[in-house]
């Protein structure tokens, strides 16, 4: 199906999260958090390269380490908190091609989602071809608890909304679904010309909510060390 196709892995990573503190590289269960997406990579085994695009030296020296590779490290301009994802991809996308480097496809993967694994990532390239999307993003599902939504007053009292009144019960209230940021994949053409993963036709790979886990702050982290030490409950393993 794709078996002589050129993919790449394309992993963000740059220092100075304000969050958690270089996050990225924080030490989760015995691993700097990058070393999952890298290690899911590698098993997944699809991918011609597995890039890490940072703009910091030891951030390049462990990705080298887990098995991915940093050829170039990121300008000032796209290593800020603003520097916009699609000026880092194809950023990236050019730096290789300037070292001899080109290929068909491209799949974005951010490095705090370490419940993702090899499984969703060969999942989602098989969705991928399956559909004709022009793209795929990742979702997981989520229940919409806005009816329970309140104010605060001035005074410090609550503000109950109108709609507590109509006694909905939450059964009735609908779910539906959110992008999760662990998988993202188009073509390199279709990205060069787009700039965007949602341009064109774009199909959802779908994902349960613990392997969506996406740290940006201590109280993911937590979670995301008991689960890796755990495990996710088996039943949840299915897409």
């Amino acid at each position: 199906m794709y078996e002589n196709k050129r993919f790449l892995a394309f992993i963000p990573a740059r220092s100075g999260s304000k969050g958690l503190p270089n996050k990225n590289i924080l030490e989760l269960n015995h691993k700097p958090l990058m070393a999952y997406t890298i290690e899911a990579c590698k098993k997944a085994g699809i991918f011609d390269d597995i890039v890490v695009s940072t703009d910091s030296e030891q951030y390049r020296d462990i990705a080298n380490q887990w098995g991915a590779s940093a050829p170039f490290l990121r300008p000032a301009w796209l290593s800020g908190d603003k520097a916009a994802t699609k000026d880092v991809i194809i950023h990236g996308i050019k730096e290789m091609e300037r070292l001899g480097k080109t290929y068909d496809y491209i799949m974005l993967l951010q490095p705090t989602s370490p419940l993702r694994n090899e499984m969703h990532i060969r999942d989602s390239v098989k969705r991928y071809f399956k559909t004709g999307a022009d793209t795929i993003v990742s979702v997981c599902p989520f229940d919409c608890n806005c009816y329970l939504a309140v104010t605060l007053k001035e005074s410090g009292e609550i503000g109950i909304p109108s709609l507590h009144d109509r006694q909905i019960r939450r059964q009735d209230v609908s779910s539906g679904y959110r992008l999760n940021g662990a998988v993202y994949l188009t073509s390199v053409p279709f990205y060069l010309k787009h700039k965007s993963f949602y341009a064109g036709t774009t199909y959802p790979y779908f994902m349960d909510p613990l392997h969506s886990i996406d740290i940006d702050d201590e109280y993911e982290f937590y979670l995301a060390e008991l689960l890796l030490k755990n495990g996710v409950p088996e039943h949840l393993n299915e897409t």
